[in-house]
C-alpha cells in the first residue's frame, strides 16, 4: 500500500488544444482529490441554495474572501503535477513540464515550486535541481509515511551510462543531484517500512536495489521482469529464462531474496504473473497442458503453495484481485471469449476456498476498466456494475462483503428515466471507472472517506440502467442504503474536515469563477465567488485524507500563446471558525433499517455506533478528530455465512442448496498436499464475521490421508496425484437483475458490438504504492488507489 502522504495529483493538459477541450480534460487524482459545483455570483457574494430550511451560515464573503490566496506560475507548461509531501506538514510540491518532441529527440522544461503552507503562497525551487528536465512518467516518488524523502527522476542523453535522479530527504528543502549506473525502465519504489532502501528495474531488465536512499546501488540479478516488496526485507520477482519477457510469459521463474540479493530461491516455475493482497502472496501458473492458468495462494512467502478452488482461464481470459486484506479476497475470473463481464468470487481465510459472489460482473477489454469500488466510509460495502442480458449495465451495492448484493436503492424526490419500465420503480445506477474510459461526461469516480462516517457521493443516473446522458450527482449518508440528489449535473467533489465540508465546482467547458460549498452533508449549499475573473478550470486539489480545511482550485487563463497556470487557495478555517463540542454530536447505529428489531445493526456479527457530527451543527471537527465507535457482537444468524464449496443460494432464497451437478459425488479438494474431504451442511462463516452463538451451521475438513498435487509450481519437486482433478465448480449466487424492456426514450449505456480482442491476462491489484497504483485494502482505514503499470495488453500481471 502506498503511503497516504505520498498521494499525487496530476494534471495533464495539452496546451495546443483549443481552450474549451483543455479545460474538459480536467485533473486526474491519485489520491482523493474531488470537487462539486460553481455557478453563477460576483464580488465575492455568497449565495444561498437549498430552500427556506438554509441559511444559517453569515459572513461567507469576509470570512473567505479574507483566506482565499492566489498564486500564477509564470511559465509555458503543458502538464502541472502535484503531491503532498507528508502528512499534516502543509508540504506541496508543484511540477510544471512543457515538451516539443522533435524528429529523433524531444525538447523538454521543467519548473519545480514548492509550498509549505498547503498552497497558500509558492516558491520556485527549480534551481535546486540544475534546471533539469524531469520526466513526468516517473512522476514524483515521495516516500513512506513523514519520512519527508522525494525522488525526481531527471532526463539524461541518449548516449548517457545511467539515468539521473535528485533525492531529498527533508521534505524538498534540499535536492541531492545522483547518477544511476542504469537507465530506470519505471518509478523507483521504496521499502513500506524502511524509506532509506529502494528498489528499481532497469531498461535492461536489472534489478537494482540501494539501502542508503539511492547514494549507491547494486545489481543483484539479470533477466527480471516485475519486482515487488514483500514483508520485512524480502523481495519477490520473476525472471525470464530465454529470449525476454514477453516472449517467455508462462514459463517465467518467480523467486525471492531476504538479505538484498546474498542469497535466492526458486519458489515457482511456469509463472504468468504474481502479485500480493494482505498476507496472501498468488501466482498465476501455467498447467501441464500449457494453453490454461491456474490461480495458487501462499500464506508463507512462497514456501508452501496450494490452488485455489476456481476455474482455470485461457489465453485470451484473465484473473484480477479486486480487493485483498489478511482474511478475504476479491477475485475476479473473466468469462470465456469477449464477453466483457465475467464472476467475482470470495475467498476463505485461506484465500484457497472461493464462493461464487457475483455472475456477469462488469470487466471490459474496452480500457480494461471495472466499476469495483469499496466504500471506505463504512465497512462491508462495495459497489460495482454488472452487464444483463441486454447489455446494459446495472449498477448492484453489497453490505455484506459481498454475500448478497442488490440493486441502489431509488433516491426519494426523483423520477426514473426512460430506461425504466416504470417511472415509479426502478433504482440508482453509478457512474465510475468504466463510464470514465468511455468518455461519458463524468468527471469523477465516487468517492468515500474512512474518517467521514457513512459519506458516499457519486454520479449517477435513476432508471432501468446506465443512461449516457450527462449525470447528476448524489450523495449518501448511510453508506449507501439510501440516497439524495446533491447537485444538478456532473461536478467535481471534494470532502473536507472529516466530512464536516463538501465543496463542489461544476464541470463544465466554459471559465467558473464559483465554488460550491456544504456544511450539512449536501442538504443545504452556498456559492461563492473565489475569482473576479473566471478561468479554465481544470481541478480541484485538497489533501489526502479528508482532514484538511483548505482545497486549491487549478486552473489556466489566456489564450495559446500567453496562457499561465493559476491556483486559488481557499482556507475555511476561519469560517467553520469553532471547534466542535460533544453537544454537537449525535449517536448514530451503522446498518440500521429497522430500530425495533433485535438485531438491527447487525452486518457480519456485530453492530457499530458511531459518534457523528449533527447535520445542523456548523463547527470545524479539525485534524485532531478521530473516528468514535462502539461495537457489540450479535448472534449469528444464516446471513453470517455464504454458501459453502459445492452450495448456492438460489433466487430470492437465503438457504444455500446443493448444486445438481454435484449431488451424490464427495466435495474433495487438495489442501496442502492432502487430499481433503469436506462434510458441510452448506455453509462457511463469512471471513471477518464476528458473530456469537445462535445458528451453527456445521461444517469438516477430513484428511484422507492422500497425497496430492495441488499445483504445478515446480512439477520436478512434487509427485503426480493419482487422484481426480478435485471439483473446481463454486457456489453459485444468483444476482437479481429486473430486465429492461419497451422502447427508451433516453439512450441507455450499453456495450454493444465486439470488445477488443486483447484482454489483461492477469491478477491485477487496485493500489497505490509509491504513487503507482496496486490494490484497493478490504477495510476502511487503509487508503486505495487503482489501476496498474503495464506495458501490453497482452501480458498478465498481478498489479
Amino acid at each position: 500500500m502506498g503511503p497516504r502522504g505520498a498521494a499525487r495529483l496530476a494534471m495533464a493538459l495539452a496546451m495546443a488544444l483549443g481552450v474549451a477541450a483543455a479545460a474538459a480534460l480536467g485533473l486526474r487524482a491519485r489520491a482523493r482529490h474531488r470537487v462539486p459545483r460553481g455557478g453563477g455570483g460576483g464580488d465575492g457574494v455568497a449565495v444561498v441554495a437549498g430552500g427556506e430550511a438554509c441559511g444559517g451560515l453569515r459572513g461567507v464573503p469576509a470570512a473567505l474572501g479574507n483566506n482565499t490566496h492566489q498564486c500564477v506560475f509564470d511559465d509555458l507548461s503543458g502538464s502541472v503535477s502535484l503531491s503532498w509531501v507528508g502528512d499534516n506538514t502543509g508540504v506541496i510540491l508543484v511540477l510544471t513540464t512543457f515538451q516539443v518532441p522533435l524528429v529523433i529527440m524531444s525538447f523538454g522544461q521543467s519548473k519545480l515550486y514548492r509550498s509549505e503552507d498547503y498552497g497558500k503562497t509558492f516558491k520556485d525551487i527549480t534551481s535546486l535541481i540544475n534546471n533539469t528536465f524531469i520526466r513526468t512518467e516517473f512522476g514524483m516518488a515521495i516516500g513512506p509515511e513523514n519520512s519527508g524523502k522525494v525522488i525526481l527522476t531527471g532526463d539524461v542523453s541518449g548516449s548517457s551510462r545511467g539515468g539521473r535522479i535528485f533525492r531529498s530527504s527533508d521534505f524538498a528543502k534540499n535536492f541531492v543531484q545522483t547518477d544511476l549506473p542504469f537507465h530506470p525502465l519505471v518509478q523507483i519504489t521504496y521499502h513500506p517500512q524502511n524509506s532509506d532502501c529502494l528498489l528499481a528495474l532497469s531498461t535492461e531488465n536489472g534489478l537494482w536495489v540501494s539501502r542508503d536512499f539511492g547514494e549507491k546501488w547494486e545489481e543483484i540479478h539479470k533477466a527480471v521482469c516485475l519486482a515487488k516488496w514483500g514483508a520485512n526485507d524480502t523481495i519477490f520477482f520473476t525472471t525470464y529464462l530465454n529470449n525476454s519477457c514477453k516472449a517467455d510469459l508462462g514459463l517465467l521463474e518467480l523467486k525471492k531474496t531476504s538479505d538484498f540479493g546474498k542469497a535466492f530461491k526458486v519458489i515457482g516455475t511456469k509463472i504468468y504473473s504474481f502479485g500480493l493482497g494482505g498476507r496472501f502472496l498468488f501466482a498465476s501458473v501455467m498447467t501441464e497442458k500449457g494453453t490454461t492458468r491456474r490461480i495458487h495462494v501462499s500464506l508463507d512467502q512462497g514456501e508452501t503453495w496450494n490452488m485455489a478452488q476456481l476455474p482455470s482461464v485461457g489465453h485470451e481470459q484473465f484473473y484480477s484481485i479486486l480487493a485483498a486484506n489478511d482474511d478475504l479476497v476479491f477475485m475476479h475470473v473473466d468469462e470465456p471469449g469477449d464477453t466483457g463481464f465475467g464472476t467475482i468470487y470470495t475467498s476463505d481465510d485461506r484465500g484457497i476456498v472461493y464462493s461464487k459472489s457475483l455472475e456477469r460482473h462488469l470487466y471490459t477489454t474496452t480500457g480494461g476498466e471495472t466499476d469495483f469500488t469499496n466504500v471506505t466510509s463504512l465497512r462491508g460495502i462495495y459497489i460495482t456494475s454488472v452487464l444483463s442480458e441486454d447489455n446494459s449495465i446495472q449498477s448492484v451495492i453489497t453490505f455484506d462483503r459481498g454475500g448478497e448484493w442488490v440493486p441502489l436503492r431509488k433516491p426519494k424526490n426523483t423520477t426514473c428515466d426512460s430506461t425504466a419500465r416504470s417511472k415509479e420503480e426502478c433504482s440508482l445506477h453509478i457512474h465510475a471507472s468504466y463510464s470514465i474510459s468511455q468518455k461519458l461526461n463524468v468527471p469523477m469516480a465516487p468517492l468515500s472517506e474512512p474518517n467521514a462516517v457513512g459519506i458516499v457521493i457519486a454520479h449517477g443516473s435513476v432508471g432501468g440502467a446506465i443512461s449516457v446522458m450527462s449525470p447528476d450527482v448524489y450523495i449518501s449518508d448511510d453508506g449507501g442504503y439510501t440516497w439524495a440528489r446533491m447537485l444538478e449535473g456532473p461536478h467535481h467533489y471534494a470532502i473536507l474536515d472529516s466530512g464536516g465540508l463538501i465543496v463542489a465546482i461544476e464541470h463544465t467547458s466554459q471559465p467558473v469563477n464559483v465554488i460550491e460549498f456544504s456544511t450539512d452533508e449536501g442538504q443545504c449549499w452556498y456559492k461563492y465567488a473565489f475569482a473576479k475573473d473566471p478561468i479554465f478550470f481544470t481541478g480541484l486539489a485538497s489533501e489526502p485524507g479528508a482532514r484538511s480545511m483548505n482545497v486549491s482550485i487549478w486552473g489556466f487563463r489566456g489564450n495559446f500563446l500567453s496562457r499561465k497556470w493559476v491556483s486559488y487557495t481557499i482556507d475555511f478555517s476561519e469560517l467553520l471558525s469553532r471547534t466542535c463540542e460533544d453537544k454537537d454530536y449525535t449517536i448514530w447505529l451503522a446498518h440500521s433499517s429497522d430500530p425495533s428489531d433485535p438485531s438491527d445493526g447487525c452486518i457480519l456479527g456485530y453492530k457499530e455506533q458511531y459518534r457523528r457530527l449533527r447535520k445542523s451543527s456548523v463547527c470545524q471537527n479539525g485534524r485532531d478528530y478521530m473516528v468514535t465507535k462502539q461495537p457489540s457482537v450479535c448472534p449469528c444468524t444464516l446471513e453470517d455465512f455464504l454458501c459453502d464449496f459445492g452450495y448456492y443460494r438460489p433466487e430470492n432464497q437465503s438457504v444455500c442448496v446443493e448444486q445438481p451437478e454435484l449431488k451424490g459425488h464427495d466435495l474433495e479438494f487438495c489442501l496442502y498436499g492432502r487430499r481433503e474431504l469436506l462434510k458441510t451442511s452448506g455453509y462457511r462463516k463469512i471471513p471477518g464475521d464476528k458473530c456469537l452463538g445462535g445458528e451453527s451451521p456445521s461444517r469438516k475438513e477430513t484428511d484422507m490421508k492422500k497425497k496430492c498435487t495441488s499445483n504445478f509450481l515446480n512439477p520436478s519437486q512434487l509427485a503426480a496425484s493419482t487422484s481426480s482433478t478435485p471439483i473446481i465448480l463454486a457456489v453459485v449466487a444468483v444476482l437479481l437483475v429486473t430486465a429492461v424492456a419497451g422502447v427508451l426514450l433516453v439512450k441507455k449505456y450499453v456495450c454493444g458490438g465486439r470488445f477488443l480482442v486483447h484482454r489483461y491476462s492477469v491478477l491485477r491489484q487496485h493500489a497505490e504504492a509509491n504513487g503507482v497504483e496496486g490494490m484497493d485494502a478490504l477495510d476502511p482505514g487503509t487508503p486505495a488507489g487503482k489501476g496498474g503499470y503495464h506495458d501490453d495488453s497482452d501480458e498478465d500481471l498481478l498489479e
